[in-house]
C-alpha cells in the first residue's frame, strides 16, 4: 500500500517552495519596474515632441466651438523638427553605448545608470517607430525618407555652428594679433628713443690721436732717412776717390 502521507510531505515542500520563488520573482520584478520608473531620465523633455503634440491637438479657444486647423506645411516642419532632436538623441545614445558598457564591466558605473540608458534606447525605438506613422499619415512612404531629411538638417546646423565658431575665434585671434602688434611697435619706437638719432653723437677729440701719428712717423723717419743720406755721402765720397 502506498504510503500517501509519506509522499504528500515531499510534494507540499516542492509545492512551497515553487510558490515562494514565484512570489519572490513577482515582487522583485515589481519592485525592478517601479525604480526604473522613478529613475531620472537620460534626457531631458522632448521639447520638439511636445510642441507638435499640442499643435496636433490644437484646443480652441474660449469662445470657440471649434479650433482653427493648423496647416499642414506647420504640422510637417514640426515633425521635421521632432525627426531632427531624434537623430541628435540617436546619435548621443550610439556614442556612449560603448563607453558606458566597459565602464559596467569594470564596475566604475551602478547598474541604475545602466537601467536609466537602456530605458532611454527603448524610449527611442518607440519614439521612432511614432514619427514614422505620423510621416505615413501626412503622406505616402515618407516615413522612410522623413529621417535623412532631418539627418541633412541636423548636419547643416552642425556644419553653421563650425563655420560661425571658428569666424568667432578668427576675429578674437585678429584683435589679439593686433594689439600685440601695437605693443612690439611701441617698445620698438620707445628704445630707438633712448638711444638717439643715429648722427647725434660726435666721435671723441683726435687731436691727441692725429700727434701721436706724427710722432711715429717722425721717429719712424729719422733714422731711415739719416741712413740714406749717410749712404749717399759716402757713395759720393768713393767715387771721389777712384777719380784720383
Amino acid at each position: 500500500m502506498v504510503d500517501l502521507i509519506g509522499l504528500a510531505i515531499p510534494f507540499a515542500y516542492l509545492g512551497l517552495l515553487v510558490g515562494s520563488l514565484a512570489t519572490f520573482s513577482s515582487l522583485y520584478r515589481k519592485r525592478k519596474a517601479a525604480k526604473s520608473t522613478s529613475l531620472e531620465p537620460w534626457f531631458g523633455p522632448h521639447v520638439q515632441r511636445n510642441i507638435y503634440l499640442s499643435l496636433l491637438h490644437f484646443e480652441p479657444q474660449p469662445g470657440q466651438d471649434k479650433a482653427t486647423p493648423v496647416p499642414d506645411s506647420i504640422l510637417k516642419a514640426a515633425l521635421l523638427q521632432r525627426a531632427a532632436e531624434d537623430i541628435r538623441r540617436i546619435l548621443a545614445i550610439r556614442g556612449a553605448k560603448q563607453p558606458l558598457s566597459q565602464l559596467l564591466q569594470r564596475g566604475s558605473v551602478g547598474d541604475d545608470l545602466w537601467q536609466r540608458f537602456l530605458r532611454a534606447e527603448k524610449e527611442m525605438e518607440t519614439e521612432l517607430r511614432d514619427v514614422v506613422e505620423e510621416a505615413n499619415a501626412f503622406a505616402t512612404n515618407w516615413g522612410q525618407t522623413i529621417f535623412q531629411s532631418a539627418n541633412e538638417m541636423v548636419n547643416n546646423v552642425t556644419i553653421r555652428e563650425r563655420v560661425a565658431e571658428l569666424q568667432a575665434k578668427g576675429r578674437a585671434d585678429r584683435e589679439w594679433w593686433d594689439k600685440e602688434r601695437e605693443s612690439i611697435s611701441t617698445k620698438f619706437m620707445q628704445e630707438l628713443d633712448e638711444e638717439g638719432p643715429p648722427g647725434s653723437s660726435k666721435p671723441a677729440s683726435t687731436g691727441a690721436g692725429n700727434s701721436d701719428e706724427e710722432a711715429v712717423l717722425v721717429d719712424a723717419g729719422g733714422p731711415m732717412a739719416g741712413g740714406s743720406t749717410a749712404g749717399s755721402k759716402g757713395g759720393t765720397v768713393k767715387k771721389r776717390k777712384g777719380k784720383k
